[in-house]
């Protein structure tokens, strides 16, 4: 059976490629146009992964990972920032926030997938 990967970002670019990616290496996506929209989506369908930016209108990737954690479904999903975001800082407020990784962009393809076998299988 496949996984469901949630992927919410605001550019349809990312959310195209980071969809495409994961589709060829035989994942269900969902895509969310910012953080409401995921946590909407989140609520209506179980995920086994979800990835999101950063830096969104609405609801940000920090404050989707604190909403989706105090969900019960969500407390133990992992959940992979996808970000332009790389400082120490920032880092690590997506950590306290309940992040289980967190991947640069521009991001490798064979890289994602990489991380999401090694995350979900």
């Amino acid at each position: 059976m496949a996984k469901n990967i949630l992927t919410v970002d605001d550019s349809a670019s990312i959310r195209n490629m980071v969809s495409f990616t994961l589709k060829a290496a035989g994942y269900d996506v969902t895509e969310a146009v910012d953080g409401q929209d995921g946590l909407d989506k989140a609520k209506t369908k179980a995920f086994d992964l979800i990835l999101t930016d950063q830096n969104m209108p609405r609801m940000d990737g920090i404050a989707l990972i604190q909403n989706l954690r105090a969900m019960s479904q969500f407390r133990s999903t992992p959940i992979l920032m996808l970000t332009t975001e790389s400082g120490d800082d920032m880092k690590a407020k997506g950590k306290a926030a309940g992040a289980t990784g967190w991947l640069v962009k521009p991001f490798d393809p064979q890289k994602l997938i990489e991380v999401v076998k090694k995350v979900i299988g």
